[in-house]
């Protein structure tokens, strides 16, 4: 497939392995770039810029296709020096960065004339098209059923894409619940030039988490997710769980007086417990809705080759079809 995502960034397929906590390593951003996918170390997990230079070298050296890193600009427990996290991505060479979170805007002069092309990660319309005014090359439109942070506005992807089709001039991609052939098709039936996955992406073979993880999402329906952090205006849809299971119910009693200390317990710092040690009660992490459409643990290039076949025989075969001779 050739649109103008594959174009911009330079790869075969339009998939995007976007961003996350603890997965996104070189070992996840190679086999998808390798797949002919967009490949994304998650900038932030690394705990140092100095460790992300390390993490971009053996990227380096596990594929000669490009991959991203993304960078995160959110309220959280700690102030990262994101400045030296953009040195250290320019001194690897990588020239593609996902921006989520807050704008980054501060930070879009130093990686422009870094040569490096962003796509920034945005829940809504008005979002997006400040993303383009502040210029950004690309957005990654990411709809209600997302894992992570979906906004405020609770604006699912049927209806966010087409809207973001009328409004944008820069490619996007849709993001957000994908995880199948059929969805590649219908994102690109609502304008978007590719799809963006998370949660899909963790439960493959080259995918550095804990089995446990991966057998979790065979395991979960769509009604197997949950909202939190809502009455913070920082909502996240994480996979139920016991922690989380605790922290609807002090939400739930605290009502719009639940403070950030509340649940810190619950959802700082939780990751690499989940991720590395398989302790899938050990806290709040992000999980999206499409872990209902997970039924198998392919390998990145199985996952994405088989996924942009099925989506051309949809469209050369199915939806043709339709027509009338």
């Amino acid at each position: 497939m050739k649109t103008r995502i594959t174009e911009l960034f330079g790869i075969k397929h339009p998939v995007i392995q976007g961003g996350m906590h603890f997965v996104g390593l070189a070992e996840m951003a190679a086999a998808v770039s390798n797949a002919g996918g967009l490949g994304i170390i998650t900038g932030l997990t690394q705990p140092t810029p100095e460790a992300l230079a390390k993490e971009i070298a053996k990227c380096n050296g596990m594929t000669d296709k490009p991959f991203g890193v993304n960078l995160t600009f959110l309220p959280g427990f700690a102030n990262p020096p994101y400045p030296e996290y953009i040195d250290a991505i320019i001194a690897g060479g990588v020239k593609i960065v996902e921006t989520a979170g807050r704008s980054p805007e501060a930070y879009m002069p130093k990686m422009k004339e870094a040569g490096i092309k962003v796509i920034h990660k945005c829940t809504s319309v008005r979002h997006s098209l400040k993303a383009e005014r502040i210029g950004c090359d690309a957005v990654s439109v990411d709809g209600f059923e997302c894992g992570g942070h979906p906004g405020e506005d609770d604006i699912p992807n049927m209806i966010l894409l087409p809207r973001a089709a009328e409004e944008l001039k820069v490619p996007f991609v849709a993001s957000g619940g994908m995880g199948t052939a059929s969805q590649l098709v219908a994102a690109l039936a609502l304008g978007a030039d590719g799809i963006n996955m998370g949660t899909r992406f963790i439960a493959t073979k080259e995918a550095p988490v804990h089995e446990n993880v991966k057998k979790a999402l065979i395991a979960a329906s769509e009604l197997d997710t949950r909202l939190i952090m809502r009455p913070l205006r920082n909502t996240e849809r994480v996979l139920a769980n016991a922690a989380v299971d605790k922290i609807v119910e002090i939400e739930k009693t605290k009502g719009a007086a639940t403070t950030i200390d509340d649940i810190k317990e619950l959802v700082g710092g939780v990751y690499p417990r989940v991720m590395q040690g398989g302790d899938m009660d050990a806290g709040a992490w992000s999980c999206g809705m499409v872990a209902g459409l997970i039924h198998d643990i392919p390998t990145c290039k199985e996952l994405i080759e088989g996924m942009v076949a099925e989506a051309e025989q949809i469209i050369r075969k199915r939806l043709e079809g339709f027509l009338a001779a």
